[in-house]
């Protein structure tokens, strides 16, 4: 599963935040509740038109971001 087929951003929903296709759930929020500790049962329970696949595009999408991600050490001063 791509995560591309169910993230989507526009700059009209939540100032452009990536969210699930068709809804105003934004992946920021899922990745925050799954560090929480929700299990994905809790998150669907608590968000209906969230599916399984939502849930793991948004760790897609946090994933690749990561490995995207460079970090560079500041020299002591």
């Amino acid at each position: 599963m791509d995560w591309r087929d169910r993230i989507t951003v526009n700059p009209r929903i939540l100032v452009g935040k990536p969210t699930v296709k068709g809804t105003r759930i934004a992946v920021e929020m899922v990745v925050d509740l799954l560090a929480a500790g929700w299990t994905h049962q809790q998150i669907l329970d608590s968000y209906p038109t969230l599916t399984e696949q939502d849930v793991r595009a948004c760790l897609g999408y946090a994933s690749e971001i990561l490995h995207g991600e460079k970090v560079y050490p500041l020299e002591p001063a």
